[in-house]
């Protein structure tokens, strides 16, 4: 039982050198008989690795003597049995694709929201300062669907890419909120957050380590059904455990 250790991390930091990059971490991955997906580019890096948890831990020690990736901590869930069928590795263009070049993370990312606090702002119904909270979902329509905040507000996105006009219009609705972005593992809102920012909406925050970190440090109140992963777990629950029924289709 719980046999593989599933981990995700991302961290937005320049990568001149990623086709080599690429190379190196697909041979590590390979002889540790990891599976999952590694995704960089220019911008940062983007991982989901599942394996024994030894071997997991290994890629990870490996990874974090490159100074640049040497403060990244992965999120931790386990499974029964392996959610990937192979290893791959790529360079692409952006580690998520938003499609808006002036959004770059690595040269100074939004403010971030600890779960703990995002939890106590929607136990009282407010921020610190009396401020309401809105939480804003920046996933896709059917991830939402799989499960999100009460009361989250959702756009019926269906790609990434569709975010920034979304926000232009409804910017109206965030004025003088705090509005804090989420995601599933934090990489979406991070951009969301710092685009909202440049569009002159003042409150805004992403919530630290997504909708996992959120399950992996709260007690999940406040979040109503499963959260969506790309694997074949396909959801996983407040407590991280599989819940695949939680996916229609």
């Amino acid at each position: 039982m719980n046999a593989v250790l599933n981990i995700s991390a991302y961290k937005f930091v320049p990568l001149p050198d990623a086709t080599v990059l690429c190379e190196r971490l697909l041979a590590i991955a390979v002889e540790l008989l990891l599976k999952g997906t590694i995704l960089l580019a220019e911008e940062g890096i983007n991982l989901f690795l599942a394996g024994p948890a030894c071997d997991v831990h290994e890629f990870m020690a490996q990874l974090h003597q490159d100074a640049r990736f040497a403060d990244i901590a992965p999120k931790e869930s386990w499974s029964d049995t392996q959610p990937f069928r192979k290893m791959l590795v790529k360079v692409k263009g952006e580690i998520i694709r938003m499609n808006h070049p002036t959004i770059r993370p690595a040269e100074g990312r939004a403010p971030a929201v600890p779960t703990a606090t995002v939890k106590r702002w929607l136990d009282q119904g407010h921020d610190d300062e009396g401020r309401p909270v809105v939480t804003l979902d920046t996933r896709n329509d059917f991830e939402v669907d799989a499960g999100t905040f009460a009361g989250a507000i959702d756009w019926r996105i269906t790609r990434f890419t569709e975010f920034p006009q979304a926000v232009l219009n409804h910017k109206a609705e965030l004025e003088g909120k705090t509005v804090v972005s989420f995601c599933t593992g934090g990489i979406r809102c991070e951009k969301a957050a710092i685009l909202m920012q440049g569009l002159g909406l003042n409150h805004v925050y992403q919530l630290e380590g997504g909708i996992l970190k959120y399950f992996e440090e709260t007690d999940g109140s406040h979040y109503q059904g499963s959260c969506f992963v790309f694997d074949e777990r396909r959801a996983v629950d407040a407590h991280l455990i599989p819940n695949p029924e939680a996916v229609n289709g």
